[in-house]
């Protein structure tokens, strides 16, 4: 892919690329896709269980999750190369995390995913999550792509 482009890869699609389940799958959609880039959307509901403890009066998306559904869309843009097609990508480290506001219920959680660097399996993303244009977070995510994780082949 030359440029980026508008796709719309759903819900079912995007079951067959990753590996993530309810209650864990963070992403509902891949907006556009790109070479070296990719956009995804979260709806953020209140019916998500975390959301019945973090917290019962006052409901925000935890960080940790935050950073999970930027993960899951940058996973999306390396599982869809053909040549990593059938692979799981492994978050090896996350740097610079920053939060910048709250995502709570209702909200529409983007996230744009750039590559930074990506030799054979190992990689390096840089990631962005915005509510409304507003930056929510952003980090530096490392990764192994590998067919499971006790067979990195």
């Amino acid at each position: 892919m030359d440029e980026d482009k508008i796709v719309d890869i759903d819900i079912h699609k995007i079951m067959k690329c990753l590996p993530h389940r309810y209650p864990f799958l963070l992403v509902d959609r891949i907006l556009e896709l790109g070479e070296g880039k990719i956009v995804g959307l979260k709806n953020v509901t209140i019916n998500e269980p975390f959301f019945q403890g973090h917290f019962p009066d006052e409901p925000v998306m935890p960080g940790v999750l935050v950073l999970e559904a930027m993960g899951q869309v940058a996973a999306m843009m390396i599982v869809l190369r053909p040549d990593m097609q059938g692979m799981v990508t492994y978050l090896t480290g996350v740097d610079k995390a920053r939060f910048r506001r709250p995502v709570c219920p209702g909200d529409q959680l983007i996230t744009e995913a750039l590559v930074c660097k990506l030799r054979g399996r190992v990689g390096q993303v840089k990631a962005t999550a915005r509510v409304n244009d507003e930056m929510a977070a952003e980090a530096t995510f490392s990764f192994v792509v590998a067919k499971n994780l006790l067979q990195k082949g």
